[in-house]
């Protein structure tokens, strides 16, 4: 008896940790679609030809509410526990690298996709000239899987991986994933809607081909909701996860926009698809630039935009940037000058000893003065040109990156 107990208390704990490991939004689809589950089967509600994504309907009478209650409601505790039990990964990990809100338009924005490709092939079978198919036409998909199967592409596009496991049967290519997956359900399920999962995975492909991208509104979007009151209590709640500190661009992630990192990607979905979150892309230096002004300018006083290394002289830029613009010398500046210090060693009395005296003689000795007054003329300190042209050992480039991170 005692153990039964036990057992019992232990089965609760790990159930309630599981289920506080679930994201917020994740969690509530899955509470909004077991509920709805039970209340039908509570008051013995089973005419789901009225909230099923119905083509005919949709059509003739406008019923576009189908193409979200059709997401909703479930026809079987079977038909629920599948569709739940595969959200719960696939919906966790793409809520934490987006956020809630995020995921919310995500989720309307896939559900409304795959209803439009549904009509469109529901009228060109129906109503094309070679051969007309009418059964799609009054065809009632219901469930959330065609939203997974939009899911399941993003994943696979988005995590990198050249082959995926079915089933722990055998190995498939990834671009072949999702395809292998709407035959095998096919078969092993016959009364499921096919159409329904098809356009779920052209709606997938279309939104990691960036067809969708000019539907995605920026992150001031998102923020301003998460700021209104009416979703404070939302907000506030432990497992939200606010959209701030996700992707910088304000883009779901999509294939078009991800970085094209050498990394090799591995580990779990959220390494694969964090790895992939897009990254502001570099403009690409113009090799026609004004031989007078050489590496990046801009105007003074406009907040400098995120740049990265171009090249390998770049990669150690961190180290030599100056510390603040009435500092003599930074630090990492003191290999380059060290043998100029050595000759200061015995300074003369009356002789300013800041190493701002010997960076301008060494600046003066690898750099000539008209590139000098290049940098002066482009606005920044003669001392901080002089101490930068020190730093950078001479790559006027080089000063120019320093002094534009150092008034940044």
């Amino acid at each position: 008896m005692r153990s039964n107990i036990v057992s019992e208390a232990s089965l609760s704990t790990r159930f309630k940790q599981w289920w506080e490991g679930i994201p917020f939004l994740t969690s509530v689809v899955v509470a909004v679609c077991s509920v709805i589950y039970l209340v039908c089967l509570l008051i013995g509600y089973d005419s789901f030809v009225e909230v099923c994504f119905l083509p005919s309907a949709v059509i003739s009478k406008f019923q576009v509410y189908r193409v979200f209650t059709s997401i909703l409601f479930h026809g079987s505790l079977l038909h629920l526990v599948f569709n739940m039990l595969a959200l719960v990964p696939l919906g966790s990990e793409l809520e934490r690298v987006m956020g809630s809100i995020r995921l919310l338009y995500m989720i309307v924005l896939l559900a409304t996709s795959s209803a439009v490709f549904h009509l469109l092939i529901t009228l060109i079978a129906a109503f094309n000239p070679i051969y007309s198919y009418y059964q799609f036409m009054d065809e009632c998909a219901i469930g959330f899987s065609g939203v997974l199967f939009s899911m399941i592409v993003i994943e696979t596009s988005l995590s990198g991986v050249q082959s995926r496991n079915v089933f722990g049967l055998f190995n498939v290519p990834a671009k072949l994933y999702p395809w292998m997956l709407l035959v095998l359900f096919q078969l092993v399920m016959t009364n499921i809607s096919l159409l329904g999962h098809l356009c779920g995975i052209l709606s997938g492909f279309a939104y990691t081909y960036g067809l969708f991208n000019f539907l995605i509104p920026g992150s001031s979007f998102f923020s301003g909701i998460e700021s209104a009151s009416w979703l404070s209590t939302c907000v506030r709640r432990p497992k939200y996860i606010m959209c701030t500190g996700g992707d910088p661009s304000g883009y779901i992630p999509t294939y078009s926009g991800r970085n094209t990192s050498s990394e090799t990607l591995s580990g779990n979905m959220w390494t694969n698809l964090s790895s992939w979150m897009p990254r502001r892309e570099v403009v690409p230096q113009s090799t026609d630039e004004n031989s007078r002004f050489p590496g990046r300018g801009r105007t003074l006083g406009a907040p400098q935009t995120e740049t990265g290394p171009t090249n390998g002289s770049d990669s150690s830029l961190q180290a030599r940037l100056l510390e603040s613009g009435n500092s003599p010398v930074h630090p990492s500046s003191q290999e380059a000058i060290g043998a100029g210090q050595q000759r200061n060693n015995r300074r003369q009395p009356g002789v300013d000893a800041r190493s701002t005296t010997l960076g301008a003689a060494l600046s003066q000795e690898i750099a000539s003065d008209e590139e000098i007054q290049k940098l002066l003329a482009m606005g920044f300190d003669k001392t901080q040109v002089e101490v930068a042209i020190a730093a950078a050992d001479g790559d006027i480039n080089v000063a120019v990156e320093i002094l534009m991170t150092q008034q940044g």
